[in-house]
């Protein structure tokens, strides 16, 4: 559940001291991160973070695509993209940056993103003192909220980061009003799929079979009014098999064991990010499975996955192969696939490696 569906004890527009007091306070007290701790008092990690201005957060005026354009002056940095079951966190320098109308791309060696800045509505500074180890150090980061105060993307600096052209960046950026405070919208409730009966499932079967480039998926759901999950239940049954949800786990330790090179896709309404690359040291701690590489770190939510798919998608490149995962109320929460370059079959290895994960129960079932 998202922190902005909490009862709120107060309105934030009109008290954001008191907010920023108890968020401070949650913080201190029960050691929590700052989207834990807002959401403990009944808020949006962006309200929180808002009600800070003119402490710790430093409000920038919201020129999005400008003000992002301008990253690759701080260097190396770290980029944190998440949603409410996965942190995908990975180091280098913002690179190939472009926008066409609202959709903006980062296409750098490390650093991989796809932009949706409508969806973008607060950016701060934030410059805060946190704990490594038994010290206690600076740190500096560019946020950025969405209309529900969902944080759809942040920029941390390291210690190796530009941190003059970061401090030039943020006098540049600041707004004239630093005024506390940030109102928000409700998460609207998930959309409800249409009856299968109402879907004319033979032309999306047809056009599935059709496709010639991943991206066209996006259409096909649009053109058909189907959600991600409807789509996969309703596909050519050649060309998606639901799978265990422990497939995520035992895909990424074949991949670390093989040194077979994958992408990892982490988003949210307002950005997807992409690590593509070898992995290494696959962990799991609690309910989280990591990848806890230099460079490259993942933190996932197992015990948030509903459903886990392997989908085909026709290309002209050949079929290419994703593992879908999917929350509660079929938002996805990754997908994988393997690395490839447009004009470039996929790996055997991955492929192999997919179609090789156990079924899940259901489907198991049915084909016994």
């Amino acid at each position: 559940m998202s922190a902005t569906s909490h009862h709120q004890q107060y309105d934030p527009q009109h008290d954001p001291q008191q907010l920023r007091t108890d968020f401070l306070n949650a913080k201190r007290e029960k050691k929590l991160r700052n989207r834990d701790a807002a959401a403990a008092i009944g808020v949006s990690e962006g309200e929180a973070i808002a009600a800070c201005v003119g402490a710790e957060a430093i409000r920038l005026r919201p020129q999005f695509i400008e003000l992002l354009e301008e990253v690759p002056l701080l260097g190396p940095v770290m980029a944190l993209t998440r949603n409410d079951s996965a942190v995908h966190e990975k180091d280098g320098v913002y690179e190939k940056m472009s926008h066409n109308g609202q959709v903006g791309l980062a296409l750098g060696e490390a650093i991989d993103l796809r932009i949706f800045y409508k969806q973008w509505r607060f950016a701060c500074a934030v410059i805060e003192k946190v704990a490594r180890g038994a010290e206690k150090t600076w740190q500096k980061s560019l946020q950025f909220y969405d209309l529900h105060g969902e944080a759809v993307h942040k920029v941390f600096l390291r210690e190796h980061s530009n941190h003059d052209a970061f401090d030039a960046l943020v006098a540049r950026w600041s707004d004239p009003e630093q005024l506390p405070g940030m109102a928000v919208e409700p998460v609207p409730p998930a959309a409800i799929d249409k009856p299968d009966a109402e879907i004319d499932g033979d032309g999306f079967r047809a056009a599935w079979k059709g496709m010639t480039d991943t991206h066209q998926f996006f259409g096909l759901l649009r053109d058909f009014g189907l959600s991600r999950t409807q789509a996969l239940r309703l596909a050519p049954p050649q060309f998606v098999r639901q799978v265990d949800n422990s497939a995520t786990r035992a895909i990424l330790e074949q991949a670390a064991a093989g040194a077979l090179p994958i992408m990892v896709f982490v988003g949210n309404r307002g950005m997807i990010q992409i690590h593509s690359g070898a992995v290494s040291n696959v962990k799991v701690m609690g309910p989280w499975l990591n990848i806890l590489d230099p460079g490259f770190n993942l933190h996932l939510r197992e015990d948030l996955i509903v459903s886990s798919w392997v989908v085909s998608k026709p290309t002209s490149d050949g079929e290419v192969t994703s593992l879908e995962l999917f929350d509660h109320e079929g938002n996805t929460i990754a997908m994988l696939f393997g690395v490839r370059k447009p004009g470039q079959p996929e790996l055997a290895a991955w492929r192999s490696a997919a179609l090789s994960l156990p079924l899940a129960a259901s489907m198991a079932e049915a084909h016994a």
